[in-house]
């Protein structure tokens, strides 16, 4: 088994950030704390990784969209859905209706119209554009956008149902016409309607947003100028959760995640917190024509061979509950399916019939080709995965597999995954989109860079059952979801490992996390 590690480069300042791509806010989960409050100031908040673009609709761009961006509507930290940009709307199967505030402005003082709003949702969703964190949002199927300025009325229609157009399309970040006017310039500036705007940032953090003058229509209609909510928020980048819970408990940053066993260092230190249910370990193998796991009978054998309470103890630092489905435990539709049909200890009795022998020395192989490889991790993605990924490897190691084993940056692992390709099974954490209807573009379609799959998934029981619930609205399609993932667990074609908890932690601050793993900016509070 061999074994590389990529070194991070230290970080370029004590503070850090907060990592919203790799969290899912809990229902509801509102920290508190009790000193009076701070007029202006500096909130410092913590991520694992560096933010290579702003781009709202860029791979990682969304993550700090929302402290610069607005969407028509927004989810409360119950999951409901309340007012945004728009203050009200209605929807059906195939079609949304939105009706515009009066007031909204751009950070460049100028109106916001339903216009802007439709041109700004027609780019993000051309494909031609390439945006693949628009595209990870959207729903999966084509849609026309027309607004009515006059009315103040964006209308939505989708070319076939989709039970979900107000919690996709309603929840796209909107971008300014200036922003649009040259798409270039977002990757180092922001043009939205949000709280605050970028107002200074270096290669690998700090990244440094400010607040802005009038803003009045946040959640449910929330300002920025409550006593309090900062002036400025500081979002920097520190890789290790060791080094996070340090700055946390002498006061170096003031919001952060920590997702692994560091978390015990910060109980009884007053600090507030919000939980964070997540997928943690969520495992692809890469299906491709040519890769060994394009094999099913492998795959399934190897998935099968794995100690599922074992890692899922590893994933949690303790005593871990082996993962119940690929979304976390507070997404829409979210039920026990994994267990019942992913493959057990039996799928081995399989790689024989399929061609699959040990040699003289112990080794797979297949047509005298032997088995190799290549796993990758990133503790960018939650400090215990490749931990993971090396009891994976040594399972397999003893049925006569080699495994290349790769612990590298989340940018490297990504680039693996959506542009060379060099990978048989990615092990990532992750909240699980909020809607299963997220998920589909990953489990079908195109693979990059016509689509999302990059795993080379093809399963037509996930197709029928997806398309089935994709024609219901909302909740009512949660059993054809369920049957949709239960068979991309009976294929192995993917692995959730353990049902985790991250914690998110304030230091003399207070916030709300709403669903989809987000801060909502402007429940901030700095407290004395």
């Amino acid at each position: 088994m061999h074994r590389r590690t990529m070194s991070f480069r230290r970080a370029r300042s004590t503070a850090v950030a907060l990592a919203a791509v790799v969290s899912a806010g809990c229902g509801g989960d509102v920290s508190s704390t009790h000193t009076p409050v701070v007029v202006g100031g500096t909130v410092t908040i913590a991520t694992a990784a560096e933010t290579p673009s702003f781009h709202p609709y860029a791979q990682f761009g969304s993550a700090l969209a929302p402290y610069a961006y607005d969407s028509l509507v927004s989810t409360a930290p119950d999951g409901r859905v309340v007012s945004g940009l728009a203050e009200k709307w209605r929807a059906g199967a195939t079609s949304a209706n939105f009706v515009l505030r009066k007031d909204v402005t751009c950070s460049d003082g100028t109106a916001l119209t339903a216009g802007g709003v439709a041109r700004s949702l027609r780019y993000a969703s051309d494909p031609r554009n390439r945006l693949v964190g628009a595209r990870a949002t959207l729903p999966d199927v084509p849609f026309t956008v027309a607004a009515d300025d006059t009315r103040r009325t964006v209308s939505v229609r989708t070319a076939a149902p989709y039970g979900f157009i107000v919690r996709t399309i309603g929840l796209m970040p909107v971008v300014c016409p200036a922003g649009l006017a040259d798409p270039g310039v977002l990757d180092r500036s922001t043009s939205g309607t949000g709280p605050y705007v970028l107002s200074g940032y270096t290669s690998g953090g700090p990244y440094l947003f400010t607040r802005r003058k009038g803003y009045a229509w946040g959640p449910r209609g929330a300002t920025n100028a409550v006593a309090g909510q900062p002036e400025r928020i500081v979002v920097t980048v520190v890789p290790q959760e060791s080094t996070v819970t340090n700055l946390l408990l002498t006061g170096g940053v003031n919001i952060a995640t920590v997702t692994g066993p560091d978390r015990a260092r910060l109980t009884g230190h007053g600090l507030a917190t919000a939980r964070v249910p997540t997928v943690v370990g969520l495992t692809f193998f890469n299906e491709r024509p040519g890769r060994p796991l394009s094999d099913p009978v492998l795959r399934r054998a190897l998935v099968g061979a794995l100690d599922r309470k074992g890692l899922a103890n590893v994933a949690i630092g303790g005593d871990g509950t082996p993962a119940s489905h690929l979304t976390a435990s507070d997404t829409v539709c979210h039920a026990d399916v994994a267990g019942a049909n992913l493959p057990s200890r039996s799928a081995l009795r399989g790689l024989g019939t399929a061609g699959w022998t040990k040699n003289a020395r112990g080794r797979l192989v297949k047509g005298n080709r032997p088995l190799r490889l290549r796993l990758l991790s990133s503790p960018d993605f939650g400090s215990t995965l490749p931990s993971v990924a090396e009891l994976m490897a040594a399972t397999w190691q003893s049925l006569g597999a080699d495994v290349d084993l790769v612990s590298e940056s989340r940018n490297a692992v990504v680039q693996a995954m959506y542009q060379s390709g060099d990978f048989d099974v990615v092990v990532g954490s992750s909240p699980g989109p909020p809607l299963p209807a997220q998920l589909t573009p990953y489990f079908t379609g195109p693979p990059p860079s016509r689509g999302l799959n990059f795993a080379h998934v093809s399963n037509p029981a996930y197709d029928r059952y997806a398309a089935r619930a994709l024609r219901s609205p909302g909740a009512a399609g949660c059993a054809d979801w369920n049957r949709a993932a239960a068979a991309l667990f009976r294929s192995a074609d993917a692995l959730p490992v353990a049902d985790g908890t991250g914690t998110v932690y304030g230091y003399r601050t207070t916030f709300a996390v709403a669903p989809g793993g987000r801060i909502v900016p402007t429940s901030i509070r700095l407290h004395r």
